[in-house]
């Protein structure tokens, strides 16, 4: 494999590490961009992307992550279809270890986003995008006028109803225990939200489907009770787990394992910037994504200036 050191390494190809790469390999900094499997992370999974600005009709999602690969690529920025194995981000040449070879960076940033926690139930995965969503933001335009199910208890889950239940016919609310963990501020318009239904107690233990989600089953743990749910879609808000395993105990991370980077995108580690939605972030969409990794290229070039 060619021995190359490279200005900058992005870790993940999705819209927070190309934007990174469109910006650093303009400012002709020679830039690498390491990804798994295939550009776009989430967004290349999401058939239909209604809230990424210019495109009035919708883009699909993984059309939006090849069109960055390209405006990337177009600026000398080169792509390497490879898993990464380890890392080592001390110092001022980072080493990545990939499947295909070591690569050296100057800088490194992280862009390995986070994934949605599953409800772990048989079909989940076959029906996402056909009935089951972990994102309302995304996705709720296509259930406008119909039934729909959120699972989950924290702010999250209840802004997700918030949302839905303006758009939607009926929404349940589906947690596990008999109070929300939310914050106050969202509880009072959730009560005067008159299209809102609330299953306490309760968990989803089973989807029911054909082609598409067409409901749900429901248990009450505290009394046994079960019933069926029919439903056009069910969201699923239980959390997120972060993309961050590689970088445990180099860079610092927060009790979730997200790692703790400012609006700089620095990390507690110099030369090392953390964009996309493995960082600490009140919204994580692809249009936040591409904003971290247009003001980590700066911080990158601005690091660069003072360590030549």
């Amino acid at each position: 494999m060619e021995q190359k050191q490279y200005d900058t390494i992005v870790i993940g190809g999705g819209p927070g590490g190309y934007t990174a790469a469109l910006y650093t390999a303009r400012a002709n900094l020679s830039t690498l961009v390491l990804e798994k499997l295939t550009p776009g992370g989430q967004m290349g999974t999401t058939d239909q992307i209604d809230n990424y600005p210019g495109f009035p009709q919708g883009v699909n999602g993984f059309e939006l992550a090849m069109q960055m690969q390209q405006g990337a690529e177009r600026f000398g920025a080169r792509t390497e279809l490879t898993e990464v194995i380890s890392v080592e981000l001390a110092g001022p040449v980072k080493q990545v270890r990939t499947q295909s070879g070591t690569y050296q960076g100057r800088t490194v940033v992280l862009a390995t986003g986070a994934s949605p926690r599953e409800l772990g139930l048989p079909g989940e995965g076959e029906l996402r995008g056909r009935g089951v969503s972990y994102c309302a933001t995304c996705d709720g335009m296509f259930y406008r006028g119909r039934t729909v199910a959120v699972v989950g208890g924290g702010n999250t889950a209840v802004a997700d109803v918030l949302y839905l239940s303006r758009i939607c016919e009926k929404v349940y609310l589906i947690h596990r225990r008999d109070t929300l963990r939310a914050s106050k501020v969202y509880l009072d318009p959730l009560q005067k939200a008159g299209n809102v239904e609330f299953l306490w107690d309760s968990q989803v233990t089973e989807l029911l489907y054909g082609e598409t989600l067409t409901g749900v089953k429901v248990q009450n743990k505290k009394t046994g009770e079960a019933k069926e749910l029919a439903l056009d879609g069910l969201f699923v808000a239980v959390g997120h787990v972060p993309n961050t395993e590689l970088f445990q105990g180099q860079v610092e991370l927060d009790q979730g394992g997200y790692v703790i980077a400012d609006e700089t995108t620095r990390t507690s580690l110099p030369g090392v910037f953390a964009v996309g939605d493995l960082r600490q972030k009140p919204l994580r969409q692809v249009v936040t994504a591409a904003a971290d990794g247009a003001v980590a290229s700066h911080f990158i070039e601005e690091y660069l200036a003072e360590h030549p």
